[in-house]
């Protein structure tokens, strides 16, 4: 059995004003670049993942854009050592196991309401900011083919610089995706998209 997602009524809230304390207290600055249309469908948010801020990072886009109930997939070893995740949206997966397709398919249930967001990092472990291709994992073509109702796809990606501060800027980039279902398509264009954000942030100064 998988550990599914829950929003304690208490916990849940206290994390969402966590969040924003925590990135003020640690960032210089943090900024939303892509103009994204809400189209008032589920959204699955595929984003890199670079650091342990990702997941807050995300979820201050949601706050800020989308303001749809947030669910992350986490590893299950790593969701029963934070329990707490459980209660702000948090559910299991676990690899090689058959309780996978339990995972995928209610994935496909949270995206079938509208109110919902999920986000996955596709590519399943943290890898560099700098790294120049992304690997997705076959999990996110499995859970689209399960998807039967229209969703709203969006890529994110974080991105950092300190410039002359001593605190980081967060940039957190968006872009729609309208694109095929398949597995090697999505990446190439999370690829494309990915490669554009790092030449946009290479032009920026102080």
């Amino acid at each position: 059995m998988i550990i599914k997602a829950k929003h304690h009524f208490l916990l849940d809230p206290f994390f969402r004003n966590y969040v924003l304390w925590k990135m003020k207290r640690h960032f210089q600055s943090f900024a939303i670049n892509g103009a994204v249309q809400d189209k008032s469908l589920p959204i699955l948010l595929i984003c890199n993942h670079v650091s342990w801020w990702d997941g807050i990072w995300t979820l201050y886009t949601n706050q800020q854009l989308f303001k749809r109930k947030y669910h992350f997939m986490m590893l299950e070893e790593e969701l029963r050592k934070n329990w707490f995740f459980q209660y702000t949206g948090g559910f299991s997966i676990k690899k090689q196991s058959r309780s996978i397709i339990e995972t995928f398919d209610y994935t496909a249930e949270l995206l079938s309401i509208a109110n919902n967001m999920v986000l996955l990092f596709p590519q399943g472990k943290i890898k560099s900011i700098y790294q120049e291709k992304f690997v997705f994992e076959k999990g996110i073509e499995k859970i689209l083919q399960r998807t039967k109702n229209e969703i709203q796809i969006i890529f994110q990606a974080n991105l950092i610089d300190y410039f002359a501060d001593a605190k980081p800027n967060a940039f957190f980039n968006l872009q729609h995706y309208t694109g095929s279902y398949e597995l090697k398509k999505l990446e190439a264009a999370y690829n494309t998209f990915y490669e554009q954000c790092l030449q946009t942030q290479a032009k920026k100064e102080i």
